[in-house]
């Protein structure tokens, strides 16, 4: 089950995959996060939300907003995506899902496939989730909610 408006962030330590280490606790103070949580790669949903957060970064960075994207899949595959579709923004593997299970990510009937649950996430710079948006069929809601809470936060 997604973790609820109100509940401070699970703290999280990874390595994205062009090589930068990042971590919640990093932003803490500085910036907020959007976490995003997608099944997969070069798929017509996940690909649609992807390009809709590269769409709206500069805006988000504009609002001290750091987005990070999280699935499955290797850091091969997160490179030739984010190469293809010019993606500004870290993205993470998650083969073995712990951050997706720390997240609330994973289970139903994409869980059942091993991939993660499409679930974002708006982190404040106190690490406290301002937003969840939840639904694996619908990208823009995930974007324009995500912008709409950041628009919301100092």
């Amino acid at each position: 089950m997604a973790l609820k408006v109100g509940q401070q962030a699970p703290e999280f330590t990874v390595t994205a995959a062009d090589g930068r280490a990042l971590s919640l606790a990093e932003f803490r103070g500085k910036k907020n996060v959007v976490l995003y949580f997608y099944p997969a790669d070069f798929t017509a949903v996940c690909t649609k939300e992807t390009c809709g957060f590269r769409d709206s970064y500069e805006d988000l960075a504009s609002k001290d907003t750091e987005v990070i994207g999280v699935s499955i899949d290797d850091d091969a595959s997160h490179r030739k995506f984010a190469e293809k579709y010019n993606v500004p923004f870290a993205l993470v593997s998650d083969p073995d899902k712990a951050l997706s299970q720390k997240f609330g990510a994973t289970g139903g009937l994409i869980g059942l496939l091993g991939k993660s649950r499409r679930v974002t996430y708006v982190i404040d710079k106190q690490g406290v989730i301002k937003g969840v948006f939840q639904g694996e069929l619908s990208a823009s809601k995930h974007v324009d909610g995500a912008r709409a809470v950041v628009a919301t936060l100092t």
